[in-house]
């Protein structure tokens, strides 16, 4: 008969290591868009799980990423902007925006992304288009949340699906 003080570490032992090898569930990333009237700006931040959003980098640049690594910051900065400026464009009132890229940082299994609209006049209307993780899953869901002063409307966008426009 097999013990057991035997079975519970066994089990244990097939839970880390079956749960080692997958990975997350979920395809989501998250865009907030907020107002600041005092700035007349736009403060504009992405989180995107890193293990995903490193591997779209590695397939789309064809080299050597690694978010986490110190030595590397200057290079990922390169990389994480450029394909950010390519898979996120934000309209306010109808008229496109110039984003600018601030930096990015990991947060356990997330990296947060931020860049900045100056010169943003009264935020009437917003639109956002997300195709942030579109080339790398066709589940792909992103959380869009557009912020004007103390109003905060948000939707989800689902692939293949790309843009959530509001007017406040």
């Amino acid at each position: 008969m097999f013990k057991l003080k035997y079975l519970l570490p066994l089990l244990l032992f097939i839970y880390i290591n079956l749960g080692a090898g997958l990975k997350h569930p979920l395809h989501v990333s998250t865009t907030e868009v907020s107002f600041n009237a005092k700035e007349k700006s736009l403060e504009v931040s992405c989180r995107i799980f890193t293990d995903d959003f490193e591997s779209i980098l590695v397939k789309l640049y064809k080299q050597k990423t690694d978010l986490s690594e110190p030595a590397m910051k200057a290079k990922m900065d390169e990389i994480v902007k450029k394909y950010l400026m390519s898979h996120l464009q934000i309209k306010v009132n109808g008229k496109p925006t110039v984003l600018k890229y601030i930096g990015f940082e990991i947060d356990h299994e997330a990296t947060n992304i931020y860049l900045e609209v100056d010169k943003a006049s009264s935020f009437k209307a917003a639109e956002v288009t997300s195709t942030i993780l579109y080339d790398q899953f066709d589940d792909q869901m992103s959380i869009v949340h557009l912020v004007n002063g103390k109003v905060r409307k948000s939707s989800k966008i689902l692939f293949p699906d790309k843009t959530f426009a509001t007017n406040f």
